[in-house]
């Protein structure tokens, strides 16, 4: 059994400025806003939601089925991928077209101002999981890609009866009310960031309660306040793993969903899940640039336990990732 991964293939750019936005943004000028940043430094690295979530499932040694659109120039990324062990069966490859890239400036406050230029995530749609259903996929991953793919793949998962976690993050603002409604309805999960998900319950008209009846896991993720998992009749907190500095917070959410799904697929309980996301989660704001980071098995587990309680469940998974090498 698999995790298939969609959503967004991309050259991130990341930039730092050396001072802060908002000394800089007159709230009273919005209408007429022109505002230039001089940044310090910038680094091309791969990135992605896509990319991202799956990167980090492979680091804990999930099977993952990648399924995006990448451009001439991604082939030296996606086989930086496969030499993790990520499936790559599902890549459509688009000559004519470029890669999408981020453009993300990052002031000394972790505020941040990006860009994204869509490039082949524009024709994610001509990815499809009818193309795949012949493989035992235990959930997919529906995270930000075109907006027309993603409604895609929810239809398609609903027909094939695949249990699906809807993303929406950075496409939520192109995204109207009725049709987030229409693909949380049915979802296994939906992940989010605390603003996120202020704004899917402010488009939609939907309260918290009315969410939660609708689909059976929720999981709110707050930054440095740890997140947050809403289950039938429980609510999960789970506090956030001290890192040794905070690099660049780029991909830190997905590193948790990284995290947290390779606990879900183990059997772990929701708890424990989480406390992988968060672990997994301050890896990537270690570095600058969402795949950079790495660890042994070891030092993953000697992390873990440093940090939170041990239990039966989770020295399972341990044993199990050591033997997997």
């Amino acid at each position: 059994m698999t995790i298939a991964v969609t959503g967004s293939m991309a050259f991130d750019y990341i930039m730092s400025f050396p001072g802060n936005f908002e000394e800089h943004i007159l709230p009273d000028q919005i209408g007429n806003l022109s505002v230039s940043f001089l940044v310090d430094t910038m680094r091309r690295e791969r990135g992605g939601t896509a990319g991202n979530i799956a990167y980090n499932l492979a680091l804990l040694k999930q099977p993952v089925l990648l399924m995006v659109a990448i451009g001439q120039d991604g082939k030296d990324y996606i086989s930086q991928l496969q030499a993790y062990g990520i499936d790559i069966s599902g890549v459509l490859h688009l000559e004519d077209e470029f890669t999408a890239s981020f453009f993300v400036s990052t002031d000394t406050q972790n505020r941040q101002i990006a860009n994204f230029y869509p490039g082949a995530m524009s024709r994610s749609a001509d990815v499809s999981f009818h193309q795949h259903k012949d493989r035992p996929i235990e959930l997919a991953v529906i995270s930000p890609s075109s907006p027309n793919a993603m409604i895609k793949y929810v239809r398609e998962c609903k027909e094939l009866g695949i249990r699906y976690a809807y993303d929406p993050s950075q496409q939520l603002p192109r995204t109207d009310g009725e049709t987030l409604r229409k693909c949380i309805d049915g979802a296994y999960m939906l992940t989010v960031n605390d603003y996120e998900y202020e704004l899917i319950k402010h488009k939609t008209r939907l309260s918290q309660d009315d969410i939660r009846k609708i689909v059976p896991i929720l999981v709110v993720t707050r930054g440095e306040a740890g997140s947050t998992i809403y289950l039938d009749g429980d609510v999960i907190h789970v506090g956030a793993v001290s890192p040794i500095k905070i690099a660049d917070p780029t991909g830190g959410g997905d590193a948790y969903r990284g995290g947290l799904l390779a606990g879900w697929r183990h059997g772990l309980n929701w708890q424990e899940a989480g406390q992988l996301g968060a672990l997994t989660a301050t890896y990537a704001i270690e570095k600058v640039g969402t795949q950079r980071h790495t660890y042994t098995v070891e030092q993953f587990i000697e992390r873990y336990r440093a940090n939170f309680d041990s239990t039966s469940g989770i020295e399972q998974f341990f044993a199990q990732l050591q033997k997997q090498g």
